[in-house]
């Protein structure tokens, strides 16, 4: 088999989290910046994002590429068997599923908010992010490149719910998570759950790259109120040396890692089913109170999908698998995407 193509960038959450799932994962493949000369015979995708994952076809048959990295990593469990990201207890499984969706979903407006917020983030992430494509760029082309790439992003900001009014809301649950997972970390436990990461741990890692290790702003905090975190980080980038350990049994989870859920109860849950309201009734925005304080947002139609999918995967857990998750979430605020009346 030909190796798989990732076409992707340094700056990309995503692009970061793929490129770490295939390192960990040992399979062969082609790492190619979007833009860059050798982004050249890439099949076309339905929509202009990043990471592109391009599949070899068989017996000469054209590459398949495909976007969206939740649906990428479900499509490298069909072909690959060993060190699988999904946990063989479908219960299990469909918690890691909730964890990936928490990290690219919330987490990506902290890490969007701070590199397009703060002067000393957005000029690093303009200049640093728009040389990726070509180290020999000129000082005047890579001031006009920057000075669009910064318009263009910062104009994106709505779209994820950054403004004056959800700041403190981001903010707070940026230092939240950072402090889960340190405390998670110093419980003993490598990854969400023991010693072998899956899809939620990748989801994390993604923002957190950039979070954590890139922009200037957020990883001040991290490496100054969880340097644990930023290590863990450094790890995560290439798994590829690690020897997984098995998958915990239901009544071996590790106690700290219903505290993440309980964070996806208090910011994440609420957003998603406002979102969802917004979506069905055509509303031209998301207001909502999210941790006590107002949440004013453009509607996002992607995050109204995941409400879907998610409840499809409860869905079609049997009776007992099912019954353990509802019982395992109780309390933390995260079944209410389930309970919602949308």
């Amino acid at each position: 088999m030909r190796p798989i193509k990732l076409v992707g960038g340094f700056g990309s959450p995503y692009s970061r989290k793929m490129r770490a799932v295939l390192r960990y994962r040992r399979i062969v493949f082609r790492w190619i910046m979007r833009g860059s000369r050798d982004d050249v015979g890439i099949p076309p995708v339905p929509v202009a994002l990043i990471p592109v994952l391009v599949f070899p076809g068989e017996d000469g048959a054209a590459d398949e590429a495909m976007i969206d990295s939740t649906f990428q990593i479900k499509r490298l469990e069909s072909i690959f068997t060993e060190r699988s990201l999904v946990p063989g207890d479908p219960a299990l499984a469909f918690l890691h599923e909730l964890l990936e969706d928490f990290g690219d979903e919330w987490m990506t407006k902290p890490m969007f908010h701070y590199r397009w917020k703060y002067d000393a983030d957005i000029h690093k992430a303009s200049h640093v992010l728009a040389l990726d494509r070509d180290l020999q760029m000129s000082p005047a082309r890579l001031n006009q490149a920057s000075a669009f790439f910064a318009e263009r992003q910062i104009a994106r900001l709505r779209v994820v719910g950054s403004n004056d009014i959800t700041t403190p809301v981001i903010e707070d649950s940026y230092r939240r998570c950072l402090r889960l997972i340190d405390e998670h970390l110093q419980a003993g436990h490598s990854f969400l759950m023991g010693s072998r990461p899956g899809a939620g741990d990748f989801g994390l890692f993604g923002q957190l790259s950039q979070l954590a290790h890139f922009d200037p702003t957020p990883s001040a905090i991290a490496a100054r109120e969880a340097p644990r975190v930023v290590s863990w980080v450094s790890h995560m980038d290439d798994l590829s040396g690690l020897e997984p350990g098995d998958w915990p049994a239901r009544d071996s989870i590790a106690p700290t890692l219903r505290a993440f859920f309980v964070e996806f109860g208090r910011v994440y849950a609420p957003f998603l089913i406002a979102n969802a309201h917004a979506i069905a009734s055509r509303a031209d925005r998301v207001d909502c109170e999210i941790d006590g304080r107002q949440w004013l947002q453009q509607p996002f139609p992607y995050q109204a999908k995941c409400v879907r999918w998610l409840r499809e995967g409860r869905a079609a857990l049997r009776a007992a698998d099912r019954a353990f998750v509802d019982s395992y979430l109780d309390g933390t605020g995260t079944e209410a995407i389930f309970t919602a009346k949308i």
